[in-house]
C-alpha cells in the first residue's frame, strides 16, 4: 500500500486556487512533513514544510510560493493539506507529499498533477 495518496490537482487558470490533500497511511504525529513538486525536466523541489504542530514552529516555504501557499495538517486523520492561491503557470508540476527529506522519506506516492494555464 502506498504511504501517500495525493489528490486535489487539476487544470486551473492563472490566478486561480487549488487545495491539495494528502492522505497518509501511516501515523504522521511527530514527523516533519512536506509538500514537493516536480515540473517536467526539472528536479523535485520542496515547496512547503511543517513540523509537528506541538513544536509551535511556523511552516517554511520556498521563496517563490511564500505568501501564496499554505501548508497544514490533521494528525488525527493523518492528512496533509496544501492550499494554493494566486497560481501561476510556473506552478505547473506534479505535487507530492512526504516526510521532510532532511530527515529521510518514505516511499513516494503517485502525486497529483497541477496545471496552470496562462
Amino acid at each position: 500500500q502506498e504511504p501517500f495518496v495525493e489528490s486535489g490537482g487539476g487544470l486551473v487558470e492563472s490566478g486561480g486556487s487549488l487545495n491539495l490533500t494528502c492522505q497518509v497511511t501511516r501515523d504522521i504525529a511527530g514527523y516533519a512533513m512536506a509538500w514537493y513538486r516536480q515540473a517536467p525536466g526539472k528536479q523535485r523541489e520542496l515547496v512547503a514544510a511543517m513540523l509537528d504542530p506541538s513544536t509551535n514552529i511556523p511552516p517554511d516555504y520556498a521563496k517563490d510560493v511564500e505568501g501564496r501557499f499554505t501548508i497544514s495538517r490533521d494528525n488525527m486523520k493523518n492528512i496533509l493539506y496544501l492550499q494554493m492561491n494566486s497560481l501561476k503557470p510556473e506552478d505547473t508540476a506534479v505535487y507530492h507529499c512526504n516526510r521532510n527529506w532532511r530527515w529521510g522519506t518514505w516511499d513516494w506516492g503517485r502525486g497529483t498533477q497541477v496545471t496552470v494555464s496562462s
